[in-house]
């Protein structure tokens, strides 16, 4: 049996007001070529009730406890038999039920599949409302030096091939997506901008609720990839800039 292309990773925990329509995000899509992973980190609410009312379409799913979140990322990875491995938490979506089908159609003309895709990312509210594009845009060149200036691509609009994607760095709680990211696109040969808006993004994530402790993990990230030079000029511009839109605002 061929390999999917695409292993879409849902991961969940208490996640039953949000899970059925990034399911049905999934399940609805035009094209059949991927497979679909859950991993539920042993909910207490109705959450593995709705997985079985559709585990017939599911291709793989367990319940268990784990070690956090980027654990459970972990055992989807190693669950994953897709050429591309991406990642749809509870309450994100696909942007459109079509995405896959214009994807692989994209891929196929290509003279090689790309080790990366990424895309822009739209916010939405947890009614599934659109609130607002992303503040941080995809440049229209991704390298891994690019995200000295920051997550510039959201962790939900970054697909790595599987060949080439680490297991998650359990030493940070927050930020091992950000460590993931620049680790794959080290990894990668090509690197292929969609210019398209890949997900909608539920805007209130672990990373939103600990934002502190994820900016301080960032910081020790980028230490590690660019130097703690770099790092700092980086971060005093950041500074600068944050200080320069309040003043705008105020003025307004």
């Amino acid at each position: 049996m061929a390999k999917p292309l695409f292993s879409i990773i849902t991961i969940t925990y208490n996640a039953e007001k949000v899970l059925e329509e990034t399911m049905r995000s999934v399940l609805m899509q035009s094209s059949s070529d991927y497979e679909y992973i859950i991993i539920d980190g042993a909910s207490k609410d109705k959450t593995v009730d709705i997985i079985k009312q559709y585990k017939d379409s599911i291709t793989y799913w367990v319940s268990e406890p784990d070690k956090g979140l980027y654990d459970a990322m972990n055992k989807g990875l190693n669950a994953a038999k897709g050429e591309y491995v991406w990642f749809l938490n509870a309450g994100d979506t696909l942007y459109s039920l079509d995405l896959l089908r214009n994807l692989g159609d994209r891929i196929s003309k290509l003279p090689a599949s790309p080790d990366v895709l990424y895309g822009d990312t739209a916010l939405v509210d947890g009614q599934g409302k659109f609130v607002s594009m992303r503040r941080l845009r995809p440049p229209r060149k991704l390298t891994w030096k690019s995200f000295r200036m920051g997550m510039l691509v959201c962790h939900q609009s970054f697909v790595a091939k599987r060949s080439i994607a680490p297991n998650y760095d359990l030493s940070y709680r927050f930020s091992s997506d950000f460590d993931w990211c620049i680790k794959c696109l080290k990894a990668a040969k090509t690197v292929f901008n969609t210019h398209t808006i890949l997900t909608n993004y539920l805007d209130e994530g672990v990373t939103t609720q600990n934002m502190k402790a994820s900016l301080k993990e960032r910081f020790e990230i980028m230490k590690k990839f660019y130097g703690i030079i770099p790092t700092y000029i980086i971060h005093g511009w950041f500074a600068i800039r944050f200080l320069f839109a309040k003043h705008v605002k105020k003025q307004l």
